[in-house]
């Protein structure tokens, strides 16, 4: 197998940052904004001129994974509905990166991150290495020593984070990011975590004991107000792991593919996005 690395991109995250991020005065074809398309696209080729991937998987799924939301519907549930002018694009877009040679994969019953974590998996098993591009800190679950998290942040050029970067950003080791999430709680997602238990406290007590189950197991040793928290909310807490930790299913691992530039001007021309077509043609 190449080493070069199978790049895996978030959609639905490149997706939504291009839209919030640019302005929608960038029109195409129909007078309709392309903000989403053009955004996401150059923030892969960025990628790709910096990585020089084997191949690029662009991964789709469900805003909320059906399971989840059984188990906890207050998951996702703040999230505004989809505007309509990024539904449009939305619409375009699998088009447009199969135009580009990117295999596309969706699912659904499952999120893109499960897709991504799942091939990042099965890349590593089979001898390769995989980049994830998202801004989820969610995926920092997947990194090893072959697996990196390429994190996309407000005003920064996407940085890799191995076990290492992990461990200094968080205190915790890869493999108890779901764990840590439990504890902390995750806003983004709706999961509140335990009550009066913070980022510190969550990885001092994942270092200190080794796990939620050992943490929990160890309550009554904590502070009177974490061991109640720990306590009272043990099931939940559990329930929170679960949600936070990655499903894996079996998907094909992409052949390698380099961009096809070529094409993927032409369909940005087809859309409007002459910008885009003039930097595919360089």
């Amino acid at each position: 197998m190449s080493d070069r690395p199978l790049l895996l991109a978030d959609a639905p995250f490149q997706l939504y940052r291009a839209f919030f991020g640019l302005p929608d005065s960038i029109k195409g074809a129909g007078g309709r904004p392309v903000n989403a398309l053009l955004g996401s696209v150059n923030q892969l080729l960025w990628a790709i001129e910096n990585h020089d991937p084997r191949a690029v998987v662009m991964c789709f799924g469900l805003e909320s994974a059906l399971y989840r939301e059984q188990a906890y519907p207050p998951y996702h549930a703040q999230r505004d509905p989809m505007p309509d002018d990024l539904a449009h694009q939305w619409s375009l877009a699998p088009a447009l990166y199969e135009a580009l040679g990117w295999t596309v994969v969706d699912t659904d019953e499952l999120e893109a991150d499960d897709l991504m974590g799942s091939l990042a998996a099965a890349e590593e098993a089979a001898g390769g290495r995989a980049l994830i591009l998202t801004g989820d800190r969610d995926m920092f679950q997947c990194a090893t020593e072959r697996v990196h998290v390429l994190l996309q942040q407000r005003g920064k050029d996407p940085e890799p984070y191995g076990p290492e970067q992990v461990v200094k950003r968080y205190g915790v080791a890869p493999e108890l990011v779901p764990d840590f999430i439990a504890l902390r709680g995750d806003p983004s997602d709706g999961i509140p975590g335990a009550k009066g238990i913070g980022e510190k406290t969550a990885a001092e007590l994942l270092r200190v004991r080794g796990g939620l189950e050992a943490v929990i197991d160890g309550a009554i040793r904590e502070r009177p107000g974490v061991r109640k928290a720990l306590i009272d909310q043990a099931d939940e807490l559990r329930m929170f792991r679960d949600l936070a930790t990655l499903r894996r299913v079996d998907l094909p691992l992409p052949d390698d593919a380099e961009t096809d530039r070529t094409r993927g001007a032409e369909a940005a021309e087809s859309l409007g996005m002459r910008r885009l077509a003039e930097r595919l043609r360089t």
